[in-house]
């Protein structure tokens, strides 16, 4: 990771007319509907972005785009990188610093999860309170991290508390079940076992995924404020389990997204 790397490929999207952001978004698996919110959309796709990765998921699209909703212009990843796609650390949050030296000043992002809390059902929305780092590593482990911040990052409250706090707000004004809990991020791909489930909830966690903290960490690091949101798009009973099927994975993150965005959207208008 080095300065010059972050300033071409910043310097391309400023070239695009990715100027001035003020928001950044990460859009999780299957939630891409938010782009359709955006106006007068300019696009990159990654494959163009110097030193970019490349999203390897199928329901990963796989590129920037930069607009306005509701009056604010924001810059956002749809589709994201993951440890399982063969990436390392500083890769899956190379965009995070990207978008952070384009001069976003909050971060939103969502992410597609299981709900271990039993008494949470598919198709609600989590919002991420604190969470478990299972993944075995740090986007901070570098021998240069001091380059681009502090080593050692305060992690105490890494979602922040007004942002948090105005969503629930917005949640029990338009009637939007709002669950709030503790996300715990593994490397996948593979889904857990009954026994790993039971563990996961020992260890005091809500919801499961594999991805979000690396992105958190960084933009922890970065000192920029962020939100987070999980769909939760199946339940993780381990003395029920059945089998994964992916595509009603998918289909529970689509049919739940709008209310998603209903919520960023009117959280962009307040801040």
């Amino acid at each position: 990771m080095t300065q010059k790397l972050l300033d071409e490929s910043v310097a391309y999207l400023r070239s695009k007319g990715f100027v001035d952001p003020e928001i950044g978004i990460v859009l999780g698996t299957g939630l891409g509907q938010l782009v359709d919110e955006i106006e007068n959309p300019v696009e990159a796709h990654y494959n163009h972005i110097p030193y970019f990765p490349l999203a390897t998921v199928e329901f990963h699209s796989g590129k920037l785009l930069f607009g306005t909703i509701e009056g604010t212009q924001v810059v956002v990843m749809q589709g994201r990188f993951h440890l399982y796609e063969g990436y390392d650390f500083l890769d899956v949050t190379y965009p995070i610093r990207v978008m952070h030296q384009l001069g976003i000043k909050k971060l939103f992002i969502s992410n597609a999860a299981g709900a271990i809390n039993l008494n949470f059902k598919k198709g609600d929305m989590m919002l991420i309170e604190d969470h478990i780092n299972l993944q075995g590593g740090s986007p901070l482990a570098f021998k240069n991290v001091t380059e681009f911040g502090d080593r050692f990052v305060d992690m105490s409250e890494p979602y922040d508390i007004e942002m948090r706090k105005k969503l629930e707000e917005i949640a029990k004004q338009k009637g939007i079940t709002l669950q709030k809990g503790v996300y715990a991020s593994v490397v996948g791909p593979q889904l857990e076992t009954k026994a790993e489930y039971r563990m996961l909830k020992i260890l005091g966690a809500d919801a499961v995924g594999m991805s979000t903290v690396p992105e958190v960490i960084v933009a922890n690091h970065l000192r920029l404020p962020i939100v987070a949101v999980s769909v939760l798009t199946d339940e993780c009973d381990p003395d029920n389990l059945e089998p994964i099927n992916v595509q009603e994975i998918i289909e529970v993150a689509g049919k739940t997204e709008p209310k998603m965005v209903k919520l960023f959207k009117e959280l962009i208008k307040q801040i």
